[in-house]
């Protein structure tokens, strides 16, 4: 259980500190950027790609309420527009360390450092690896993570998708409108992905499923030839032909900027308390990098709120947040 206090009285913060640096620009960032900007605060989100994050490889988000439905890429696009507008400013490069430790925190980039009084995390999660043999020499060969981005390479071929959740089933349905065939490969008895998304797979004739199988090796040279799976019940193996292999078992947080000055939790996520305050004064973790997050668009915007709404009260105060686990 995390306990907090405010700090007050601190030394005068320099001009040239920003009062609040936002490293990470998926909806999260950019839901603490629209509020503190509009706070009146002097913030800086800083991305090196482009906005919207992991949400901007999804073809079509659908249960965003409130959201104009379209893709991940486009509503990325307007969420950036509305914090611009507020005052925000943005700075495209790849963060390579943090102190946040110091005062005032202090972010590093090619095009120099950044200082900070609060600094807000929303570094999200990379798609998870399979780990098996072919894959790492397969990748970009064949073995994608992306369908927006590669669908149209297997125009009419037959391709293997690994994994049963929501992402898995929605990026099935994208791909059938260019391949030939595709079969779902999941290691479990049954999907985890939202009913809706299960029955549109089901009434789709381009997709079969294997259950309970597991994927054991990614076959080819030059390229993605094939897939040899095992199943649980049987222990059977079988080589399933493909031209292409997507994998869609779930996210890695991108903790290796504060792996050492943060706590994690036991799932590798920053852990955070209701106000998203991480065990840093003046830190906080929002969206999918934080423990317990549902990694939803809109609970990562809620995130963004509860940091920044929290930064604002800390700043106003001119304090920072003091931690004692």
């Amino acid at each position: 259980m995390f306990e907090f206090k405010v700090r007050l009285g601190g030394p005068a913060v320099p001009d040239r500190v920003v009062d609040i640096a936002i490293v990470g620009g998926g909806p999260a960032g950019y839901a603490a950027g629209i509020y503190a900007a509009r706070a009146g605060r002097d913030v800086l989100l800083i991305e090196k790609g482009v906005p919207g994050g992991q949400m901007a490889t999804t073809e079509l988000v659908e249960n965003c309420p409130g959201c104009v439905e379209g893709s991940g890429a486009e509503i990325g696009t307007v969420m950036r527009r509305q914090a611009l507008k507020f005052g925000l400013r943005e700075l495209t490069a790849e963060v390579t360390g943090m102190d946040l430790g110091a005062a005032p925190k202090r972010i590093e980039t090619p095009a120099g450092d950044v200082l900070a009084r609060v600094v807000i995390v929303p570094t999200g999660a990379e798609p998870r690896r399979l780990g098996v043999p072919g894959e790492s020499r397969l990748w970009g060969r064949g073995v994608s993570v992306c369908a927006t981005c590669d669908a149209p390479f297997f125009q009419d071929r037959d391709i293997v998708v690994v994994g049963g959740g929501s992402t898995a089933l929605q990026e099935s349905l994208y791909l059938t409108r260019f391949v030939r065939h595709l079969t779902i490969a999941h290691r479990r008895d049954q999907f985890r992905g939202e009913a809706i998304l299960r029955k549109r797979a089901e009434a789709d004739p381009k997709i079969d499923f294997l259950l309970d199988t597991t994927v054991e090796e990614i076959l080819g040279e030059g390229h993605v030839e094939g897939v040899r799976v095992r199943g649980h019940i049987d222990g059977r193996e079988q080589v399933l032909p493909a031209d292409g292999v997507f994998v869609f078992v779930g996210l890695e947080p991108n903790v290796d900027l504060v792996r050492d000055q943060l706590v994690l939790d036991a799932n590798g996520q920053i852990a955070v308390d209701a106000q998203m305050r991480t065990s840093l004064s003046g830190v906080y973790a929002i969206g999918d990098v934080r423990g317990g997050a549902a990694r939803q668009i809109v609970t990562a915007m809620s995130d963004g709120v509860v940091a920044a709404l929290d930064a604002e009260h800390v700043l106003s105060l001119d304090g920072l947040v003091e931690l004692h686990v």
